[in-house]
């Protein structure tokens, strides 16, 4: 599902990856843990095709069979909104839509039309029990609601990958533990691969593999 050769990142005169090499298979979840500056989330953000690895000849990123680092710009953002999704500590959702609005964003951006995208993320919500709150804005909403709405959202487009950076950061011990067990339920619904970047020891402990970082490098 995703293999990353060489994976490097410096900004001015810090290295911040040095020389990364990954494998993950598909339907699998992998944690990834370290202490902060270790380049946990510069390594999401790479490998989710947010940002860019320095150019070398002998580096590579191939995600579901494409070798991403020959797309260009406008291939590579479409590549992204059909196979990845993304979940943040804080869910970045728009506070002026609604829930079922918010779900929909990534559909519209594929230009499907919006009875199928409302479809679709109805779907989505009643499975992540959140069938009384399509037409709840943000603020109207738990925090744990709110999260599970930025998950069907990524879920949206029917993503092979979710990347997930500190996804339970931001909730309490309760909500947290009801995240975790819902990443492992979608696993076995839909068969995403979930790749998170998290300091929680027990979602770690939870994961299929759990990868160290440290200064920059695997350990």
């Amino acid at each position: 599902m995703i293999t990353a050769k060489n994976i490097r990142k410096q900004y001015g005169d810090l290295e911040v990856l040095k020389g990364i090499n990954l494998e993950i298979e598909k339907g699998e979840i992998v944690s990834i843990i370290g202490a902060s500056g270790a380049g946990k989330t510069t390594l999401l953000q790479i490998l989710g095709t947010l940002d860019k690895m320095a150019s070398s000849k002998d580096s590579s990123l191939v995600i579901n069979g494409v070798k991403t680092e020959q797309l260009s710009e406008t291939a590579l953002a479409k590549f992204r909104n059909d196979h990845i999704g993304f979940i943040f500590q804080f869910h970045q959702l728009l506070p002026e839509f609604t829930a079922i609005e918010n779900v929909c964003i990534p559909a519209f951006i594929q230009h499907k039309d919006k009875a199928t995208a409302e479809k679709r993320a109805k779907e989505l919500l009643d499975f992540l029990g959140l069938a009384n709150r399509y037409h709840h804005k943000p603020n109207e909403l738990s925090g744990g609601e709110q999260q599970r709405v930025a998950v069907a959202r990524a879920l949206m487009n029917k993503p092979a990958i979710i990347f997930a950076d500190e996804p339970s950061g931001n909730l309490d011990s309760e909500s947290a533990e009801n995240l975790h067990n819902l990443f492992f339920k979608l696993r076995e619904e839909f068969g995403q691969t979930f790749v998170i970047v998290t300091h929680n020891k027990e979602l770690a402990d939870m994961a299929d593999r759990t990868i160290e970082m440290r200064d920059g490098d695997i350990i």
